[in-house]
């Protein structure tokens, strides 16, 4: 008998929920990229502008426990898994009230109180963290799981198959998400690979594996709902290729030129927010007048986030002394 066998229930406030954190989150990338251009954000900028289902359907499955561990596209997680748009957009702005204390920057987010565990800018350099992550947990002996998130481009990394050989064979509760967005940079995912379906690399391992629309994101959260809970009930990992899609360039400084706007454009007919409010409409749980007040609040709070970042301080020069372990 399977492990999980009951049917997905959620109630009319979680799904709304679900609904509100991909606008937040759609909302903070669309104000990111409005105040690099402006000169108010530097650095690298890696928006997740399209693939917000991913990120909202798998942590708003997870106990507030349990641990996340993204790549350099980790907005939009870190927002998902509670950590407030003021000290994700002051990190952004390089300021001390960051969730980095203004030294991490847009790919380094890390906020240990609610267990995301970065924003990592090297290629796949999650993946064997999150090894030891669940590695910690087995001697802890807790009922954690940790979740970790890579691209594309991450599983032809040789991190990957070290660390997904070390998960198998030690039977660790990790959960690999693959966000297959269908591009590595500039490069499509079937010319970089040799196997252009890039759920069999998980075979190899023998590690169980499923693949999911990652723009609908009640799909997302039903694999992910039945899959934290073999993975917490067991203790083996497991391996989820969501399809995918991001709008914009690789990086903020990507045109993105290697596709067509006829692309994008059909991509964009199945926007996972635009499918969700259209559910929750069509099932007579939210009317347009609080879809209306909902983008309002949101827009809201990302306006204050900037005037929070614009207003706050940044780093001491004794915070160059700070966090050195060697």
């Amino acid at each position: 008998m399977s492990l999980y066998t009951e049917r997905m229930i959620l109630s009319r406030d979680q799904l709304i929920g679900m609904y509100q954190t991909m606008q937040r989150i759609r909302s903070f990338e669309e104000k990111s990229s409005e105040l690099y251009t402006k000169g108010k954000i530097g650095g690298f900028l890696h928006l997740y502008i399209g693939q917000e289902a991913v990120g909202v359907g798998f942590i708003s499955a997870l106990k507030e426990d349990d641990y996340v561990i993204g790549s350099y596209r980790d907005h939009g997680q870190c927002i998902a898994k509670g950590t407030s748009t003021r000290e994700i957009m002051a990190e952004l702005f390089g300021k001390s009230t960051g969730i980095s204390r203004g030294k991490g920057g847009s790919m380094h987010l890390f906020d240990v109180k609610r267990g995301f565990l970065g924003g990592h800018g090297i290629v796949g350099g999650g993946i064997p963290v999150a090894a030891g992550v669940g590695l910690a947990i087995r001697y802890k002996k807790t009922d954690q799981v940790v979740i970790c998130f890579f691209g594309d481009g991450a599983v032809n990394e040789g991190a990957f198959h070290e660390a997904l050989n070390m998960v198998a064979l030690w039977k660790l509760p990790v959960i690999y998400v693959l966000e297959n967005n269908l591009y590595g940079m500039g490069t499509a995912a079937y010319r970089a690979s040799s196997i252009p379906d890039l759920i069999r690399r998980a075979s190899c391992y023998d590690i169980d594996r499923e693949q999911v629309d990652g723009m609908d994101v009640l799909a997302v959260r039903e694999v992910a709902e039945r899959t934290i809970y073999k993975t917490r009930t067991d203790k083996e990992p497991r391996f989820i290729e969501a399809i995918t899609y991001r709008y914009r360039g690789h990086s903020i400084s990507d045109p993105g030129a290697y596709r067509t706007r006829e692309e994008i454009e059909e991509w964009q007919k199945r926007d996972p927010i635009m499918r969700m409010e259209n559910y929750l409409k069509e099932n007579s749980m939210i009317t347009d007048d609080e879809i209306k007040a909902i983008r309002e609040e949101i827009s809201a709070e990302i306006q204050d986030a900037v005037e929070f970042s614009e207003n706050s301080p940044f780093p001491s020069k004794e915070e160059l002394y700070t966090d050195i372990y060697a």
